[in-house]
């Protein structure tokens, strides 16, 4: 599950660490950051992860379907997917 963090991170590269609400670079010195930028980030991040989430479910029933109208039997196709 994505959280503020990995929003934060992607936004500024140069930070390597979050203690608190406080953002630290490879130096340990402090990184300013804009926290309503860090959360438009977060819903962006959690849409594509909900979006790829969802793209591997119909990748999967799409596979199935494809399998079954070639003829393998239910038994069949979860010897192969599991």
């Amino acid at each position: 599950m994505i959280d503020i963090h990995d929003a934060i991170y992607a936004l500024n590269p140069s930070i390597v660490t979050i203690r608190g609400d406080v953002a630290y670079d490879k130096d340990e010195k402090e990184v300013a950051y804009d926290m309503a930028q860090a959360k438009a980030k977060l819903v962006e991040l959690q849409a594509a992860e909900t979006k790829a989430e969802q793209d591997a479910i119909a990748a999967k029933a799409s596979a199935l379907a494809k399998l079954t109208a070639l003829g393998l039997t239910q038994a069949e196709v979860t010897a192969l997917i599991g």
